[in-house]
């Protein structure tokens, strides 16, 4: 049984793990809280991958005091040696008498070895305190880890008429500035950002995080069956992935002159393989995508069944029937093959809506 300072201190250290929010990938989000006696020793958050990790920081922190310490860790301690020495073994040395983790670690170089480590060498080991505030912290990892896939998040923005863009491509701005700055945090915590070379052609997007101080971009991917991203497109500054259902070579050489990289997943009728896309951006560590894509590719993935969560965003206006809708998608004969969402949140984004949502 837990108790109300167990959950306080486990709280403190979901607060202390996401200061990584922005950097830790492909690594998870972690934050630890070394207590001992009733008073806190020593706390610490894991930055970027290749350096000390939660656990290391707060044991320097609290020095010999760590001896006879309760650790709170938000996903159990790892045991395997990567960039960085096992923390399980970490705080054996340091003498902890107690280890609360909020979470298991599905990743199978750890996957309960760690914790079995601290049970041998006779710490008290208890898992499952905030289980789930960890588990949302974390959702890409695990999804990687888990599936071999990474968590798909995908962004609209539209009317009250559910439309994205007027007849003629139109689309700047649907939403304020409140809204279209919330949406860079969700571009900044995402590995990679998403999105088809419609959007690429109409729009000519940076695609990238703006206005935010990150240390880093997430991965540009655009899918291009047949590659015709122009070489100058501004999503291509800094590089970028195009995933081609085929790659002719005039298109090919202009396109990795220009710096990008291009992967060819041929699928169903000449398009892009996105089970074999999301699959390779899990190979390449990516565990969140943040997608903001057109109605072509948004349909692709929903029908697909590759969006996990569905980021909407609702400006109070009205476009019309000819303006452009959110997913193309074949007419449906009945109800019930439908998409079924169910509602996460619901928040304001200055003057517009947020809808948070996943599948039901």
């Amino acid at each position: 049984m837990f108790t109300a300072q167990d959950h306080a201190h486990m709280a403190r250290a979901l607060r202390l793990a996401e200061q990584g929010l922005f950097t830790t990938t492909p690594n998870p989000r972690v934050g630890c809280v070394l207590v001992r006696d009733g008073v806190v020793v020593g706390e610490g958050w894991h930055a970027r991958a290749g350096e000390p990790h939660a656990e290391v920081h707060a044991l320097r922190a609290a020095g010999d005091q760590a001896r006879g310490a309760t650790a709170y860790v938000t996903l159990e301690p790892c045991s395997h040696h990567g960039r960085t020495p096992p923390c399980a073994n970490a705080l054996i040395d340091a003498g902890v008498a107690r280890v609360v983790a909020a979470l298991r670690d599905p990743n199978p170089q750890v996957s309960g070895r760690g914790l079995e480590l601290l049970t041998l060498a006779g710490i008290t080991v208890e898992v499952g305190l905030l289980e789930e505030a960890a588990r949302e912290l974390n959702i890409g990892f695990l999804a990687r880890m888990t599936r071999q896939r990474p968590w798909l998040r995908l962004k609209t923005a539209a009317s009250l008429d559910g439309k994205t863009a007027l007849h003629n491509g139109e689309s700047k701005w649907i939403t304020g500035p409140a809204a279209r700055a919330d949406v860079q945090r969700w571009r900044a915590r995402s590995c990679a950002i998403l999105t088809g070379v419609g959007t690429v052609l109409a729009d000519d997007p940076r695609m990238n995080v703006r206005d935010m101080d990150i240390g880093r971009q997430p991965l540009k991917v655009v899918v291009d069956s047949r590659l015709a991203t122009p070489p100058g497109a501004a999503i291509l500054a800094g590089g970028a992935l195009l995933a081609c259902a085929e790659a002719p070579a005039r298109q090919r050489d202009a396109l990795l002159a220009a710096g990008a990289e291009i992967l060819e997943l041929p699928g169903a009728d000449g398009r892009v393989d996105l089970v074999a896309l999301l699959t390779q951006l899990a190979r390449r560590g990516i565990n969140e995508v943040h997608g903001e894509a057109g109605s072509r590719l948004n349909g692709a993935l929903l029908q697909a069944g590759l969006v996990d969560e569905w980021l909407a965003y609702l400006a109070p206006l009205a476009l019309g029937h000819g303006a452009r809708g959110l997913f193309d998608v074949p007419d449906l004969e009945h109800m019930a093959g439908r998409w079924n969402f169910k509602l996460l949140d619901v928040s304001m984004a200055g003057g517009d809506l947020r809808l948070r949502l996943r599948p039901a």
